[in-house]
């Protein structure tokens, strides 16, 4: 009884939601300016090579953090035009110059219209696509990382298997490319559904809003203008890395008075499961939450911010992710670990 007045009382909240609020959210939506940049550098036209990275930030404090500065030197590095887009309304002074040092061209912009609103401003802004540009890079400052070079990564772009390419692919709500790496090749960026897309963007203050029209719908959207869109890191491909063969080993490890009780391995084996029965019933899973171990195994350069802060899908094998960043990756979580000093409250790392 209890689970069905709790079952009820969702649904309730969720109609109120979509019946209510979300279509006011909509009206004010239509009605806010799209364009919110208060500041430009460079001011007049800015200089673009032909592959571009639009990346989205946000900081209430106007801070950078250094490992997004490490994240657009190395897109810098690989031959991308960084764009910095942020919605934290002022950038701190130091933060601004580094920014400065590293991008063809920074927009501070008010805090309209989430990640999809921003981007929106800035293809208006700097006229994008222009005659000339083979590429553009949607990031935003939703990962920690990269935890390893991202030549290869991007070498792995590869436009003349598909039009447009993710790092993960989700088929929550409906089959998308997630969101905090999109990069779109030449004929994405001329298709008819690229720009009917961007143009009917509106900042609409709901973030269950943006997250189905515009995060899932830019993919169905593309795909139905007949663009091909897929995955570096294909969630089936993850799926099959927990096998029966990765469950055998721990019930191996069961046999043992320190593998039937260790929590770490109790954890561990709890989350092969509910991968597994996600699996057998085909229930979407989130890859960047609960395959985040298969994704570092297979050398995946980021770790989501919001599942080492938030944990929104209750993973239960997080306790060891700083081992394998560091056995999986060879690389060091001490910068991710200053950054968790300063965000979780009630946990520890």
């Amino acid at each position: 009884m209890r689970r069905w007045l709790k079952w009820a009382a969702l649904n309730f909240l969720s109609k109120v939601k979509w019946g209510c609020f979300i279509p006011l959210a909509v009206m004010i939506g239509r009605q806010r300016n799209r364009h919110q940049v208060i500041m430009a550098w460079l001011e007049g036209e800015v200089k673009l090579g032909p592959r571009v990275v639009l990346f989205m930030h946000f900081d209430g404090r106007g801070f950078v953090r250094q490992q997004l500065l490490d994240y657009m030197q190395e897109l810098k590095e690989n031959g991308r035009d960084v764009v910095f887009v942020t919605n934290s309304e002022k950038l701190t002074p130091d933060a601004l110059e580094k920014v400065k040092a590293l991008c063809a061209a920074v927009l501070v912009r008010r805090n309209i219209g989430y990640d999809f609103g921003a981007w929106a401003d800035a293809l208006h802004h700097l006229g994008l696509p222009r005659a000339d540009t083979q590429e553009i890079i949607f990031a935003n400052d939703s990962v920690f990382g990269p935890l390893l070079p991202l030549g290869d990564v991007l070498r792995r772009l590869n436009y003349e298997k598909s039009d447009i390419w993710g790092l993960t692919e989700s088929w929550q709500v409906r089959y998308h490319l997630q969101s905090f790496f999109l990069a779109f090749g030449p004929k994405a960026l001329r298709a008819e559904a690229f720009a009917k897309f961007w143009n009917a963007v509106r900042p609409v203050p709901a973030k269950a809003y943006i997250v189905h029209k515009y995060e899932v719908g830019i993919t169905q959207a593309m795909m139905m203008g007949g663009l091909s869109c897929n995955a570096l890191w294909p969630y089936e491909a993850l799926l099959r890395m927990v096998d029966k063969a990765e469950l055998d080993k721990l019930v191996e490890a069961d046999a043992t008075e320190l593998g039937r009780n260790d929590p770490v391995q109790i954890t561990r084996k709890l989350q092969i499961l509910r991968i597994r029965d996600g699996a057998a019933q085909r229930v979407p899973l989130n890859p960047t939450s609960d395959l985040w171990r298969q994704l570092l195994l297979t050398g995946f350069p980021f770790i989501k911010r919001e599942l080492l802060r938030d944990n929104p899908s209750k993973v239960q094998d997080l306790g060891d992710w700083g081992e394998v960043v560091r056995e999986a990756l060879g690389a060091d979580p001490e910068q991710i670990r200053q950054d968790l000093r300063l965000m979780l409250k009630g946990k520890a790392p």
